[in-house]
């Protein structure tokens, strides 16, 4: 069964590039697009999307408020955020609304693929432009970090990693270390930051940059 897209975004260009680059999957369709937040949610009832494409700076209500709303009334569908934007607040507020995934719109070509792949496997995703952004913030902890300072070298790459939406095969793969030592790292991780799911991880990772700045 394809899953069904609903693009929105305030541009008709970005859209119909987004439409043109989305119908070359056989298993995705795109069912709807939309212009701004109100029309999102009226198109999202209309035609039950399972993956929601939302720029971030529309007119009127913005993608985060839009995200928020949605998920709120349809918890099920994935929000993937577009944005110009890669600035760490931004990806913040989005990911606290409710998107699984964040890709920059420089970005959204292949990264939107992936990203969509990530989230049709109940993953979170942020594309590298962002991670590498939060990757200098957490690289290097300051004191007013605890938690964070805690982990060593290789549970800071790991919990970016995963942060990213890599499995643990693909980040023994990249790390060249065992799957099982990366699950190991999981579990030091989600026991020193007191986390306990993904999404809280993805979350944690974004915060601690912004405590830097």
């Amino acid at each position: 069964m394809k899953q069904r897209v609903l693009l929105v975004d305030d541009h008709q260009m970005f859209r119909d590039a987004l439409r043109t680059l989305l119908e070359r999957l056989s298993d995705l369709e795109v069912v709807a697009e939309a212009g701004d937040g109100d029309e999102a949610l009226r198109l999202a009832e209309l035609t039950q999307p399972d993956i929601v494409c939302m720029d971030i700076g529309m007119p009127g209500m913005n993608g985060v408020e839009t995200t928020r709303r949605l998920i709120a009334t349809h918890p099920s569908i994935k929000v993937i955020a577009l944005s110009t934007f890669s600035e760490r607040q931004y990806v913040l507020d989005m990911i606290e609304a409710g998107a699984a995934a964040y890709v920059t719109k420089a970005e959204a070509s292949a990264e939107l693929l992936r990203a969509i792949e990530a989230v049709q496997r109940d993953r979170n995703y942020l594309s590298p432009d962002v991670a590498t952004l939060i990757a200098g913030a957490i690289a290097s902890p300051d004191k007013t970090a605890p938690t964070t300072a805690r982990l060593g070298a290789r549970e800071l790459q790991v919990l970016l990693l995963v942060a990213r939406g890599y499995t643990s095969a693909q980040i023994a793969d990249q790390m060249n270390i065992a799957p099982a030592t990366v699950e190991v790292h999981r579990r030091n991780i989600m026991r020193k930051l007191d986390l306990h799911s993904v999404a809280e991880l993805t979350r944690h990772v974004i915060s601690r940059g912004l405590d830097r700045e």
